[in-house]
């Protein structure tokens, strides 16, 4: 899996630099940028804005709200000035992305308050490359940014898009920007941060389909992961992911965590859910730990901390999963966790845990 941090950043500032030097002799107040009502002007000051409060928030490590500080050019700053300055907070991305630590969440208003590493030069790149966009638009220039920094971008932030076949297009019809033969266009867009569920000695942090298809594929999904980990029914779990991303379908939310012990960063297991609710608000639920880390109540706490969560929303009414009869250490999990048996076959167990509403059950499913 290809990383996204500080290199991506500097890769995608570089090549917009490289057209805006081009047309800096142009009067970039006079034109409006593409669709936007900005200014071309406008439109570049925001790149190098966003930049540097991005910087700001990692190296900060600003958890409570944006610091409280913006970018303003010196009177007189003409248009070369003002790429010399997205060339300059481009750099301090790049380089509070490189040394922010993993575990890091900065905040971020959308869409839940926070964002790692990833995110914030995911982010950071996406601004650049649809602004640029849209600054050569009005400026009547091309520009076509490499397709895997799209495809990059797509698969972190943009997890509810189908990829389709060419990613410079899909990613302006994401933002917004563009029309694609098979999709109706967009009017409104946000781009998805993974979510992250705190517990008491583990985080439970979503899995983008980027690193869905790293897990696939046999690597790490960007984890440190404890010996013997992740388990088969992590990898498993990865490739529904990836088949629900390639098929447009995959939402955020109801996808699949890997779960982090906060001591030492290292993951030690996966949990998550096989799908949105059904019609009638049901949903399936499963996980998985490393053997190695088993025995010591992790799957009993992230499931606790994923169940208080979701019993609180209004879409899920059961989450459910079976557990196989000769599974006696998942049993023990789901019992210590308040699941009551509620239905058995020959072969498994059905629990259920009923929370704040009457109406939601939810059932569990291996260790």
């Amino acid at each position: 899996m290809r990383g996204m941090g500080g290199d991506q950043v500097q890769e995608a500032v570089a090549g917009a630099v490289a057209l805006l030097r081009t047309v800096t002799g142009r009067d970039w107040d006079a034109v409006r940028a593409g669709r936007l009502e900005w200014s071309c002007r406008r439109t570049a000051e925001h790149i190098a804005s966003d930049l540097i409060a991005y910087a700001g928030q990692l190296a900060g490590r600003a958890t409570g709200a944006y610091l409280p500080f913006e970018i303003v050019m010196d009177d007189g700053t003409d248009a070369a000035g003002v790429v010399d300055v997205i060339e300059a907070t481009g750099a301090l991305l790049a380089a509070a992305v490189r040394t922010a630590p993993r575990e890091l969440r900065a905040f971020h208003p959308y869409p839940f308050r926070g964002a790692g590493r990833e995110g914030f030069a995911a982010m950071g790149v996406t601004e650049v490359l649809v602004h640029t966009h849209d600054i050569a638009q009005g400026l009547g220039v091309a520009y076509e940014p490499p397709a895997e920094l799209c495809e990059d971008v797509l698969a972190r932030i943009f997890p509810q898009v189908r990829p389709g076949q060419a990613p410079w297009p899909t990613l302006l019809w994401a933002t917004g920007r563009g029309e694609l033969p098979d999709r109706a266009p967009l009017t409104e867009w946000r781009w998805s941060n993974n979510l992250v569920i705190k517990a008491e000695r583990l985080t439970l942090q979503g899995v983008t389909p980027a690193a869905a298809a790293d897990l696939l594929m046999g690597g790490t999904g960007g984890f440190r992961w404890i010996e013997g980990g992740p388990f088969e029914g992590t990898r498993d779990a990865a490739g529904m992911i990836v088949k629900g991303y390639e098929a447009g379908v995959h939402r955020p939310e109801w996808g699949m965590f890997v779960l982090v012990r906060t001591a030492d960063g290292l993951a030690v297991g996966g949990m998550g859910f096989h799908g949105v609710p059904d019609e009638e608000g049901r949903a399936e639920v499963g996980y998985d730990l490393a053997e190695n880390a088993r025995g010591h109540g992790y799957a009993t706490e992230a499931l606790g901390a994923l169940a208080a969560r979701y019993l609180a929303r209004d879409d899920a009414k059961v989450l459910f999963a079976v557990i196989d009869r000769d599974n006696a250490a998942s049993q023990r999990v789901v019992a210590r966790a308040g699941f009551t048996r509620v239905i058995e076959d020959a072969d498994q167990y059905a629990y259920e845990l009923a929370g704040p509403h009457p109406a939601l059950r939810v059932y569990a499913r291996e260790d």
